[in-house]
């Protein structure tokens, strides 16, 4: 039944793909459009921080993630469809809210409202949709960044509230809360305390709307702290829909932090409210009276600890002794606050949660491990890993064939994954957690065959994993918790992303960055500093990372850091070293001496990473980011001098966008491939201008990008990892078409196989695999309306496949085990533009029996062998060739005479099966034809003897044709009931040898000499049955002057 379960699976999951994508936005996306990313997963959610059900549908939800945008389940957490891309600007979500009255009317403030000091995007203000996520339109408030809480009237699905934290990182009047009566249209800015202070809160009194509460917060990020409270916190409320507000802090300490706050639907004189103040005072306050004065309830640690990052409370909608609080664990209250208990939650760090208002038990929950549902208030919860939102620090990529990528998990472990698989999607039980922990940046004992991973952590922790006995092994630099302490404190400096690297003249030489650069050639049972300080080392930002009241000392804020790492592939000795504080720093002896080569005038800033160029030694890049300054402007150099002269480069790139990584094309100079906080840019003219190329990914921050086997693959935060294939297009045309016919010679392509074309899945469920076999790609300057041709040669010039832009299909037999029994599976794309196929390995098609079913059918042709190849291209006016190289698979070493003798057997093979079907095809046409004659003679006495011999022809054909297929059955189950015939055997034969490994087995060479045998007899019956008695049938039939039965081709029965 295995056959049935994938089939009934398919069917379950083809309509939860309802990706958008992306409308080209100018000439080199049009052009490129053909180019596809593919995301590989890792199936493991990111952090969410916003989630929403809906009134009366308890299946239906809304979550918003930190990068990754927002999702829809409408099956209660099994299935996650993203619903923002294509329309979204960004993927940071920060609040969502639908509307009781119209449930279609869904809004959506973007910015995450629980900002980290890393893996922490932006938003662009209000996306509000009328078809219940299926469009969307901006609705402005652009400058607020980040966004708390959204509230649509439960009335008035037109009116509408914002809580804007807004920016985090630096003063700003965009923020406080906002009003629109007009679906979005203006708004009107109804709350303001001061630039440094946003909304952290706002919630409106379920029974009566006029009543609104808001929790301002005074906040601000620095590199190496963060500042959560001030003056400015406090808490203020509205009787008449904003138009006035009051303050209502009676019994609250004067200073205060982070809060949040809730209204009782049932009693709603009870607000809670969350509130970080000196810490014997921090906690759960209460009031009964609408707010007049509160009640410390609960000073537990456990429900205000890092009150910078949760904060967040809920009151039950049917209790109001029931209140819930987010923290790291989720905890609960059911005596109205005094105490409180843990709930088992997902994953952690509980960022949203939703309680259905006629159901309390089904909660639902947004934490950094993603959305999660319950129906027992918690007790038992949906699963995360069916989401794709994985936010990823950085990228690194072993050279097995296929390689892997690697990469810490924001609030996660680290993963290690391939970048394909041979199943029809890449699954969960592909990939594994590698070493180090979530901000780990991986490296390997031999980059191979890796079998010992090393992977960093915050706070210096450093270890290693034997990937074959999964034992894991520490080996910090110098071992020290390093928890709570300041900076100042620390024996070295670690960034929460510390760099560690293998050097690319020996892998069992690692780099790793403190604040001095240390290096190991013994897999970290030795580390040797080999720099001085390379920082700032500015000892007034290595205090306490935060204040005035919570401080901060987890890892996030250690400053004056190393933080990224590049020695030259060119030069032994020669490497980089750039700081978080803006300093780059080089040494051409191996670590003896160094010079700070920082541009002149380059702001502190976060050298995020350096490129040293792969076709010459002295040229360098790098990519700076000063957000955490409130600066969104680009940073981005090359010096062609070892840096000792820069020049700033990035012209194209948008606003509000700047570059973190910055690769050259290894085979191309020039060529640059950017990835930015907004999305993908390339360069073909080696930095001086770029331009957008974002193709079908999402906008997402993208963390880093690494190019492997011609490859080029992603790191993103909040939508794992992409990998755009075969880069030959770009690098041959260099970003510049013509009218006339272009094709792009292929890289040399392994042969790996993987799952039919039809079978591949690109569901949100499922990592992407690519398409089986050599991606060519070419251009056409028009949409074709004539034939387009392509062919296949082999080296002695003869074609052994076709594929046109005319083919057409006719549906698979009823009944089949999902094959799709066509020669050919799809048509050539014959779009404006760059278009890709991929051609299987595969030569021509077999000979197809049109709706009869056979047993094991696949009518594809075989594979064909490594060797050289020719890809020829024809329209009406125009042929152009190029070059194919297929690789023998890894791990296959074997004779040139072993392959030949695979394909001779293939061949045979597959001959064997053509002849059989024609043959087969003439003696159903011919049993059909004296069938039709019967009927007309059966009454006819002086044609009794003709009826006779039909008769015994047809039953002699009927038992030949039982010998070669079995024709009652109609479905593969019908296996079951029947032998199969003759040709299922051989297809048997074909289909098994057909494989990675051309050794043919010696049972096979017999089975294989067996089924001959039995052919050739049965042939030779064929040709008495279609000579000699066929013949003696059409001349009695003759002879009675009517006409003789044909077989198909053939202008007469040939005697």
């Amino acid at each position: 039944m295995k056959s049935l379960s994938l089939l009934l699976f398919f069917s379950i999951f083809i309509f939860s793909n309802s990706f958008s994508q992306p409308i080209p936005t100018n000439d080199l996306e049009k052009n490129f459009s053909g180019l596809k990313w593919r995301n590989i997963g890792p199936l493991r959610g990111g952090r969410a921080n916003a989630i929403c059900g809906v009134k009366g549908r308890d299946r239906t939800y809304y979550a918003g993630y930190t990068g990754g945008g927002v999702w829809k389940t409408t099956d209660a957490g099994m299935n996650w469809t993203n619903i923002s891309d294509g329309y979204f600007n960004v993927g940071s979500i920060g609040a969502i809210d639908v509307s009781e009255k119209d449930p279609n009317v869904v809004v959506v403030g973007t910015g995450e409202h629980a900002v980290r000091g890393v893996m922490t995007s932006f938003g662009d203000g209000i996306y509000i949709s009328t078809d219940a996520g299926r469009t969307w339109t901006h609705k402005g408030l652009e400058g607020t960044r980040h966004i708390s809480d959204v509230i649509i009237h439960p009335d008035d699905y037109n009116t509408i509230y914002v809580g804007a934290q807004g920016a985090v990182h630096g003063p700003g009047d965009q923020r406080g809360v906002y009003k629109s009566t007009d679906g979005g249209n203006t708004w009107d800015k109804i709350l303001y305390i001061d630039e440094n202070t946003g909304i952290s809160s706002l919630v409106m009194d379920p029974a009566n709307p006029r009543n609104l509460y808001a929790a301002t917060w005074e906040h601000r990020r620095y590199p190496w702290k963060v500042v959560s409270g001030g003056a400015g916190s406090s808490i203020y409320k509205s009787t008449d829909e904003g138009a006035t507000w009051k303050k209502i802090t009676e019994g609250m300490p004067d200073t205060l932090g982070k809060i949040g706050l809730s209204v009782s639907p049932t009693n709603p004189d009870r607000v809670y409210a969350i509130v970080e103040t000196e810490k014997s005072k921090s906690g759960l306050y209460r009031s009964d009276n609408g707010g007049v004065n509160w009640k410390l309830m609960s000073n537990d640690q456990n429900i205000t600890a890092r009150s910078w990052y949760y904060m967040e409370v809920f009151a039950d909608p049917n209790n109001q002794d029931v209140v819930y609080v987010l923290n790291a664990p989720l905890m609960r209250s059911i005596d109205g606050g005094k105490t409180f208990e843990s709930l088992r939650v997902v994953h952690g760090d509980c960022h949203g949660f939703w309680i259905n208002p006629d159901n309390s038990d089904n909660i639902a929950m947004a934490e950094d491990g993603g959305a999660t549902i319950s129906f027992d208030r918690g007790r038992v919860w949906s699963t995360f890993s069916n989401q794709p939102t994985a936010q990823f620090y950085r990228v690194s990529a072993d050279k097995q064939v296929p390689y892997w990528l690697y990469s810490g998990q924001q609030d996660n472990l680290s993963v290690a994954i391939p970048s394909r698989t041979k199943n029809y999607g890449i699954l969960t039980t592909d990939w594994f957690n590698g070493p180090g922990c979530e901000s780990a940046m991986v490296t390997f004992d031999d980059p191979e065959n890796p079998r010992i991973l090393y992977g960093g952590c915050f706070n210096g922790r450093i270890s290693l994993l034997d990937t074959k006995t999964k034992e894991a092994k520490d080996i910090m630099v110098y071992p020290m918790t390093n928890l709570g302490y300041m900076p100042k404190d620390m024996r070295y400096r670690f960034n929460w992303n510390s760099p560690l690297i293998n050097s690319p003249h020996d892998p069992k030489v690692m780099y790793y960055g403190g604040n001095v650069l240390f290096k190991t050639e013994n897999g970290g049972i030795n580390w040797t500093p080999i720099s001085p300080d390379l920082t700032r080392n500015d000892s007034t930002k290595q205090m306490e990372g935060g204040g005035p009241f919570t401080n901060e000392g987890a890892g996030g804020e250690n400053y004056n850091t190393i933080y990224y790492i590049a020695e030259s592939p060119h030069e032994k000795g020669v490497i980089y070293a750039g700081t978080d504080g803006g300093f780059l720093q080089l040494t051409k002896d191996g670590g003896k001496s160094w010079t700070n080569i920082t541009p002149k005038g380059l702001p502190e800033t976060m050298i995020h990473s350096i490129e040293v160029s792969p076709h010459d030694p002295a040229t360098v890049y790098f990519a700076a980011t000063r957000y955490k300054f409130n600066d969104y402007q680009n940073y981005s150099y090359k010096s062609t001098d070892y840096g000792k002269n820069w020049k700033k480069i990035g012209h194209g790139i948008q606003k509000d966008d700047f570059f973190k990584v910055i690769r050259e094309d290894p085979e191309v100079a020039g060529i640059l491939y950017a990835g930015a906080e907004r999305g993908f840019y390339i360069s073909f003219d080696g930095g001086e201008t770029f331009e957008r190329l974002q193709l079908n990914m999402p906008v997402v921050p993208i963390t880093d990008l690494i190019i492997r086997d011609n490859d080029l693959a992603a790191s993103t935060a909040g939508r794992g990892f992409w990998i755009l294939d075969d880069l030959s297009a770009i690098q041959q045309s260099r970003g510049k078409f013509g009218d006339d016919l272009s094709m792009y010679t292929p890289k040399s392509q392994y042969r790996i196989f993987g799952a039919p074309p039809f079978f591949l899945v690109t569901e949100p469920g499922y990592g992407e695999n690519p398409q089986e076999g050599v991606a060519i790609d070419y251009f056409l300057s028009e949409q074709l309306d004539t034939t387009l041709s392509l062919e296949i040669l082999n080296n002695d010039g003869v074609v052994i496949r076709k594929i046109t832009n005319k083919e057409e299909f006719k549906q698979g037999y009823q009944g089949g085990r999902g094959y799709v029994p066509n020669t050919n599976t799809e048509n050539l794309p014959d779009h404006q533009g760059l278009n890709r196929f991929v051609w299987d390995f595969r030569t021509e098609g077999l000979r197809k029996l049109e709706n009869t079913f056979v047993n094991g059918a696949d009518y594809r042709g075989h594979r064909v062998a490594p060797g050289r190849y020719k890809a020829r291209l024809t329209t009406a006016q125009s042929v152009v060739e190029v070059d194919i190289v297929i690789l023998p698979p890894p791990n296959i070493d074997v004779p040139e005479a072993v392959w030949v003798e695979q394909q001779q057997m293939m061949r045979i093979l597959e001959n064997r099966i053509n002849e059989m079907h024609d043959d087969l095809e003439n003696t159903l046409k011919i049993n059909q034809q004296i069938e039709n004659i019967s009927k007309l003679v059966s009454d006819d006495t002086s044609l009794h003897k003709l009826k006779l011999l039909g008769e015994g022809l047809q039953k002699d054909l009927q038992k030949w044709q039982q010998g070669v297929i079995e024709l009652r059955q109609k479905s593969f189950q019908d296996a079951i009931n029947w032998p199969s015939g003759l040709n299922s055997e051989y297809f048997l034969l074909r289909n098994n040898l057909d494989t990675y490994d051309p050794r043919i087995p010696e049972s096979y060479q017999t089975r294989f000499e067996d089924l001959e045998d039995t052919w050739t007899q049965m042939s030779a019956n064929y040709q008495k049955l279609t000579t000699g008695r066929l013949q003696e049938f059409n001349k009695l039939y003759e002879s009675l002057q009517l006409p003789a039965l044909k077989v198909e081709g053939d202008s007469k029965i040939k005697p």
